[in-house]
C-alpha cells in the first residue's frame, strides 16, 4: 500500500502500525518526529497535484480536518480518499480500527488495545469541573458541541460551558468567557498555541491549565498517554 494521510494523528497511527506504508503527509504531521516522507502542503490547502504524483493507493481524511472540495478534486484525479468522523472516543477507537485495516494492517496493533484498555478503564471522577475551552483568538473561539476534544475532558471530569451551544467552535467574547466563572480554563496548545505568555493572561484570578494539544484533540498512539497527561496538567493548575 501508498499511504497519503491529510490528518496529523492519523499519520502517526498509520507510520507505526504500517510501517513504510506512507509516502505522503501534511506539514502539520509531526509525529512520528523522525517521519520521512514526502510533504503535500497542509490539512487546509494541500496540493492535489503532489499527491496524484505519488500514485498513493489511498489517501486518508477527516470530515472536520479537510475541506470537501480538496477531498473531491483527488476523487476527480481517480485516487481513493478514505474519510474518518470523530466526535467522541470510542468512535476514535472504531475509526482507526477501519483506517489502519485500509491501510494494510495485518494485525490490530497492541498500542490500540492498550489505548482503549487505559479509557475503558477510568473511574467515574468524584468531582467535577466547570471550564471554557479555548482554541483560538482574535477572535476568540472554543470548544463547542459535539466535539472529540469536549469528550475527552468530560471523561476526566471536565464539563465544558460551551458544550450545548448551536455551533461546534462558537465566537465568543472575552468578557463572556470571563463572566462565564469557570472553574478553570484549559488551554490547548493547538490549533492556537497558547502558552504561559500568551493565553492565561486574558483570564486574571482564574487557574489555567496548559494542555498538550496532541494529548486533547489527536486520535492515536496519545490516547494511551492522554487521561494521565491531561489529569496532571489540570491538577497542576489547581493547586
Amino acid at each position: 500500500m501508498r499511504i497519503v494521510s491529510l490528518v496529523p494523528s492519523l499519520t502517526e497511527a498509520v507510520a507505526v502500525s504500517v510501517p513504510g506504508a506512507l509516502v505522503g503527509a501534511t506539514d502539520w504531521c509531526s509525529h512520528p518526529a523522525d517521519l520521512d516522507v514526502t510533504r503535500i502542503g497542509g490539512t487546509k490547502n494541500p496540493d492535489v497535484g503532489r499527491i496524484a504524483a505519488l500514485a498513493p493507493d489511498l489517501v486518508i481524511a477527516n470530515e472536520e480536518e479537510n475541506r470537501e472540495p480538496d477531498l473531491s478534486a483527488l476523487r476527480a484525479a481517480g485516487i481513493e480518499v478514505l474519510i474518518t468522523e470523530v466526535r467522541d472516543v470510542p468512535q476514535a477507537f472504531r475509526e482507526l480500527a477501519r483506517v489502519l485495516t485500509a491501510c494494510g494492517a495485518r494485525t490490530r496493533p497492541r498500542w490500540l488495545d492498550e489505548a482503549e484498555e487505559e479509557w475503558a478503564g477510568l473511574k467515574e471522577p468524584e468531582t467535577r469541573l466547570s471550564a471554557v475551552v479555548p482554541i483560538w483568538r482574535r477572535p476568540w473561539m472554543v470548544l463547542g458541541r459535539d466535539t472529540f476534544a469536549g469528550d475527552v475532558l468530560a471523561r476526566l471530569g471536565v464539563d465544558h460551558l460551551h458544550a450545548h451551544h448551536e455551533d461546534r467552535y462558537p465566537k465568543i467574547a472575552l468578557d463572556d468567557l470571563r463572566a462565564a466563572a469557570p472553574e478553570v480554563v484549559v488551554l490547548p496548545d493547538e490549533p492556537y498555541r497558547f502558552t504561559p505568555d500568551d493565553g492565561p493572561e486574558a483570564f486574571p484570578g482564574l487557574p489555567c491549565a496548559l494542555v498538550s494539544g496532541r494529548h486533547l484533540t489527536w486520535y492515536g498512539p496519545s490516547l494511551a498517554e492522554a487521561p494521565q497527561a491531561l489529569g496532571e496538567a489540570l491538577r497542576a493548575a489547581l493547586r
